[in-house]
């Protein structure tokens, strides 16, 4: 059997809202998404709706040459792969379906990220943060790997636990299959 995988993103576009997180954090990323492909085109989060819109944030299918990331082309990042099986994917992208149709309905969860720095769990119907939502995606897929609930997890969450395995590590317009769509 053919192993398929999931990628996790991990970003720090340095905004003056990244910095912030970073100084609390002492954590290099502060930005998680999810992909179901190396190329990360199929790409998606909780963030900003619009790339000039810092305040309007909410579920998004993230665009790395149109989106947030464009305006921040020295951005860094840490991509980390999830070995999983075909029904594990299926069931995501089930879960994901949810977030699409809804997509208007989700707001991004800033009380979330601040209940994380005091360990307590805020949680909102219809409002998430950005790794809140990638490990409720897991987590709802049946793929449980931490003993703490999502509203409590980070980036560095992802970055520390052993299932994940490095992919790359650098600017994100250097990553190769980046690097090869930006070029065109």
């Amino acid at each position: 059997m053919e192993s398929k995988y999931i990628f996790i993103l991990l970003t720090d576009t340095g905004t003056l809202f990244t910095k912030s997180i970073k100084k609390y954090t002492k954590a290099p990323y502060n930005h998680a998404s999810i992909s179901f492909d190396r190329e990360l085109t199929e790409l998606y989060s909780f963030g900003r709706k619009h790339p000039n819109n810092p305040i309007n944030g909410g579920f998004v299918k993230e665009d790395i040459f149109q989106g947030t990331y464009s305006k921040y082309p020295h951005t860094t990042c840490v991509i980390y792969q999830l070995e999983v099986t075909d029904r594990d994917i299926e069931k995501m992208k089930r879960v994901l379906n949810v977030f699409k149709r809804s997509r208007k309905k989700f707001l991004y969860n800033i009380l979330g990220v601040f209940g994380v720095s005091m360990n307590e769990p805020v949680e909102f119907s219809n409002s998430y943060f950005c790794s809140q939502f990638v490990a409720e995606i897991l987590q709802r897929s049946g793929i449980k790997l931490w003993d703490k609930l999502p509203a409590l997890i980070t980036p560095e969450d992802f970055r520390k636990h052993p299932h994940f395995h490095l992919v790359y590590e650098g600017k994100l317009f250097d990553y190769e299959p980046v690097k090869q769509k930006w070029a065109k």
